[in-house]
């Protein structure tokens, strides 16, 4: 049996007990999911995991506005590039195979000349990457650097044509070899394990492209050029240098962009 005054001690502390329950444990219930909302709507990762509505690695649009993963990037997207990049080897080796007979038979440039020339030319084919790299990965992005030098890359291509009857200049690729696959790998989400797989199918599909473009040319640019005369076989590599930039920029509702985030040049 309790006392009166054990009694009235137990009272005091069932209030203080209620106190509590009714009061401070609401407060923390409280703070605890305003906290938890916070973090839901601040954090980029979780609204991607709770909806994926859009990607988790802060893809763009060409607007510079969130993408929409249903409806961009992946394959879809991924089908442009690798048509660009097919066309623009076979545009590239319908050049370079037969570079050292054009200099030699068309412009009558001796040997020595001749491939001192073809390996001036083929070092800056694959110099100017390091340009364009640096200006993708610092200032415009994967996406209009393949712009600009693509546009440099088909008036050069032009300007060769036209030197198979007036020989004016040699051609220039520039600075678009690092930023095809590297914007074709911006296609895939890696924040998502299923297209993380699919960028190591992507790359596979795009050196197949490299190499159907690479044997067109080598085997029926070269005949074309031995017998229909070089300006049909510079021509043709031209116009599918422009095939190559009109198949590129179709794509461009699809495609996701990185925004540049510095170059490790400087």
């Amino acid at each position: 049996m309790c006392s009166r005054e054990e009694q009235t001690l137990l009272s005091e502390d069932e209030l203080l007990l209620q106190d509590i329950t009714t009061v401070d444990v609401l407060k923390l219930v409280a703070y605890a999911m305003s906290a938890m909302a916070s973090q839901i709507c601040w954090s980029p990762v979780t609204e991607n995991e709770n909806n994926g509505v859009h990607t988790g690695d802060g893809s763009v649009d060409i607007n510079g506005k969130p993408v929409l993963k249903q409806k961009t990037g992946n394959w879809k997207a991924c089908s442009f590039i690798l048509g660009n990049e097919c066309c623009e080897r076979l545009a590239y080796y319908g050049i370079a195979t037969n570079l050292v007979t054009y200099l030699t038979g068309k412009l009558h440039e001796g040997n020595v000349s001749a491939a001192k020339n073809v390996n001036i030319w083929a070092g800056t084919c694959y110099f100017t990457p390091l340009i364009g790299a640096a200006l993708a990965d610092a200032y415009w992005g994967r996406y209009w650097t393949i712009f600009v030098f693509s546009t440099i890359y088909f008036i050069g291509m032009c300007t060769l044509t036209l030197s198979a009857s007036i020989p004016v200049l040699k051609p220039s690729e520039c600075g678009i070899k690092p930023c095809v696959s590297s914007f074709g790998a911006d296609q895939f989400d890696d924040t998502d394990p299923m297209e993380r797989a699919k960028k190591g199918s992507f790359f596979n599909w795009f050196y197949f492209s490299i190499n159907i473009g690479s044997l067109v040319s080598s085997s029926l640019m070269v005949y074309v050029q031995d017998k229909a005369g070089w300006g049909l076989g510079f021509g043709i590599p031209a116009l599918f240098m422009g095939v190559a930039i009109a198949t590129f920029f179709s794509g461009t509702p699809l495609y996701r962009f990185q925004r540049p985030a510095g170059s490790p040049l400087y």
